[in-house]
Parts: structure tokens; C-alpha cells; sequence
């Protein structure tokens, strides 16, 4: 594997991550010890310090912990306004991404979705969740 964008993002603790965005797929790494899932990738686990991790496929599902518009121009590729936010997955960890397609609220429910990027891995960003009525 070559170390061109289009392979490969980040270094050897994050490869598996961008792999599963190339394929759609939104992982988390699980500590075999302990079972808690962590976010961002790390080479041990936070609950035990155990470097037993394997990666775990999430839900896709969450809730807006914390969010704020951005309203001014500082990426050519995302012109203002846009919104930067915490979720919080249904697995526990969060992650800071973007929330698009809808108007949201902190502690509204989210789904992931996924920006294009070529030729980088698509990035992972959330919608909102449509309510049952």
C-alpha cells in the first residue's frame, strides 16, 4: 500500500478507521478486556489500559451533545454557514463531525450519513434522525 491519498489517511492506529469509511462503515474500537468502545483510535484503552482493541462496527445512531454554526469562510470546501458538532453514539464514545440536512438541537437524535471526499475515504457526518410519530 502506497502512502498517496488515495490509499491511506492518518498512520497505522487510524488506517483501520479510513478503511471502513472507503467501505462505508462507521468502527469504533472495543477493548476485549474490559468491552468499553472508545473514539478516537489510540493504541490502548482508556477504561483499563489494556492494548487489547479490536474494531467494532457502530450503530450509526446518536444524539447531538454539543454543536455551534460556524459562520465564517476558513475551507474553500465548505462555505459557511455549517454546523460542527459533538455526537454522542449509542455506544458511548463521541465524535466530532458535522450535522447536515435538517435543522438540529443539542440532544436531538442523529443518523449517520457520509460526505464524499475524493480521492480521500468518505468522511462520516450525521443527519437528523427522522421522528416516529
Amino acid at each position: 500500500m502506497s502512502d498517496t491519498p488515495e490509499s491511506s489517511v492518518g498512520d497505522p492506529t487510524t488506517e483501520p478507521f479510513w478503511a471502513a469509511c472507503r467501505e462505508r462503515r462507521l468502527v469504533i474500537q472495543r477493548c476485549a478486556a474490559c468491552g468499553h468502545h472508545q473514539f478516537y483510535p489510540r493504541p490502548f484503552c482508556l477504561a483499563c489500559e489494556s492494548a487489547h482493541l479490536s474494531w467494532a462496527e457502530a450503530s450509526g445512531e446518536g444524539q447531538i451533545y454539543a454543536m455551534t454554526t460556524i459562520r465564517v469562510l476558513a475551507d474553500p470546501s465548505m462555505p459557511p454557514p455549517y454546523v460542527v458538532a459533538i455526537v454522542e453514539l449509542k455506544e458511548g464514545p463521541r465524535l466530532l463531525t458535522n450535522i447536515e440536512g435538517g435543522t438540529a438541537a443539542i440532544g436531538d437524535a442523529v443518523a449517520l450519513s457520509w460526505r464524499e471526499r475524493d480521492p480521500l475515504p468518505p468522511l462520516p457526518i450525521f443527519t437528523p434522525a427522522r421522528r416516529i410519530r
